[in-house]
C-alpha cells in the first residue's frame, strides 16, 4: 500500500458493516461507507414503484408489441431515437429487431436514428440539434411507418420536432417517457409513462422494450414459423 492511499484512508475513515459487506479477494473489501449503502438501497427502492407503474400499462406495450410485428411484417419500419441514455435504449431495440430478440425468426427493418454518426453530426452542424431527427425522418420515414421516441423528460426539442414531421407524413408516434404529462407523451400517437425518477425510469423502459419484444416475437410466430438457422448462437 502506497503511502498516498495510507493517508487516504486515515483521512476518510471507513467502517465495517458486516452485514452489508460480500468479502473478496481484496483484503479491505469488507469495508463499505453507510452512506453508501444507503445511497444504493434509495435507488432501489424507487425502481419498484417505477416498475409497478410500467406494469399497469401491460396492455399498451403488448398491444405495441402485435401492431410492430403487423407492420413489420407487411415491409414497413421502426424509427427509433433518444438522447443520451436514451438513444443506447433505442439502439438496443432496433438490435433486437434487425438480429434477434431470443428466437431466430428473419430480421425487420429499424434504424436508430442517432446512430450514424456522420449524418448525425452534418445535421446537427448545418441545421442545428433541434433538426437532428426531424431531417432524418423525412428522409426514411414513409407512411405506415412507426417512430417510437424515448425520453426520461419528455422535453427534448429535437424529438418534439421528429414528431411534428412525422405526424405530416402518416407515421405512427409512439413515446416511452418518464412521469407524465409531458409534451412528448402529449403530442405522441401513444405513449408509455414511468412513474419515478429520472434513472428509474429509464431502467424500466428497458424492461418495456423486452416486453415489446415479447409480444412482437410471439405475433411474428403467430403469423407463421420463424427461420431456422441450424447451429445459431446468441
Amino acid at each position: 500500500m502506497t503511502a498516498e492511499w495510507s493517508q487516504n484512508r486515515a483521512d476518510y475513515p471507513l467502517l465495517l458493516l458486516p452485514e452489508d459487506s460480500e468479502r473478496t479477494n481484496r483484503p479491505d473489501s469488507s469495508f463499505v461507507r453507510p452512506g453508501s449503502v444507503a445511497a444504493v438501497r434509495s435507488h432501489l427502492d424507487n425502481v419498484l414503484p417505477a416498475l409497478e407503474s410500467l406494469r399497469s400499462q401491460s396492455f399498451r406495450l403488448a398491444a405495441w408489441g402485435e401492431e410492430l410485428a403487423r407492420r413489420l411484417a407487411r415491409g414497413a419500419r421502426l424509427l427509433a431515437a433518444g438522447n443520451g441514455g436514451s438513444a443506447a435504449e433505442a439502439q438496443h431495440l432496433t438490435a433486437e429487431l434487425v438480429g434477434r430478440f431470443d428466437g431466430e425468426r428473419m430480421p425487420f427493418s429499424a434504424i436508430s436514428l442517432h446512430a450514424e454518426t456522420s449524418a448525425v453530426t452534418a445535421i446537427a452542424n448545418d441545421y442545428g440539434f433541434e433538426e437532428l431527427f426531424a431531417r432524418q425522418v423525412r428522409a426514411h420515414a414513409r407512411s405506415g411507418d412507426v417512430l417510437m421516441l424515448l425520453s426520461t423528460s419528455g422535453r427534448s426539442v429535437n424529438l418534439l420536432r421528429a414528431v411534428e414531421t412525422a405526424r405530416g407524413l402518416g407515421v405512427t408516434t409512439w413515446a416511452l417517457t418518464g412521469t407524465g404529462p409531458n409534451p412528448l407523451a402529449v403530442n405522441c400517437d401513444e405513449a408509455v409513462t414511468i412513474d419515478g425518477p429520472a434513472a428509474s425510469a429509464q431502467e424500466c423502459h428497458l424492461v418495456a422494450l423486452h416486453a415489446i419484444c415479447r409480444a412482437f416475437d410471439a405475433e411474428i410466430l403467430r403469423q407463421g414459423p420463424w427461420e431456422s438457422t441450424p447451429g445459431a448462437g446468441s
